[in-house]
């Protein structure tokens, strides 16, 4: 069995069940990223919570610091910033192909 998993929009890569459980384990705050059709519209949010991952990068980005975004959200957790820039960081990097002619 294949589970698909979406980096950005219009780009799947497929990872078989080994490879998906290999990530999870690796990176133990990225159960806290959950996509809901009815949350958000589908985008990344937290916890099932309607804080969207960017929201977070977007405060992070503009100079806050951990403990202000977790005094403007009282309802995050540290582990929750954790996991926002573990998800980033998986969107950025991409697989190396090899192209045998």
């Amino acid at each position: 069995m294949v589970a698909a998993v979406a980096l950005v929009p219009a780009t799947v890569i497929f990872y078989s069940e080994v490879e998906m459980d290999m990530m999870v384990t690796q990176v133990s705050e990225l159960h806290r990223i959950t996509i809901d059709p009815d949350v958000c519209g589908g985008r990344p949010c937290l916890r099932g919570l309607r804080i969207r991952v960017k929201d977070v990068l977007d405060l992070l980005a503009s100079g806050a610091s951990h403990e202000e975004v977790l005094q403007d959200y009282p309802y995050l957790e540290p582990e929750d910033i954790v996991a926002v820039l573990e998800y980033a960081a998986r969107q950025s990097d991409h697989p190396v192909l090899s192209v045998v002619a």
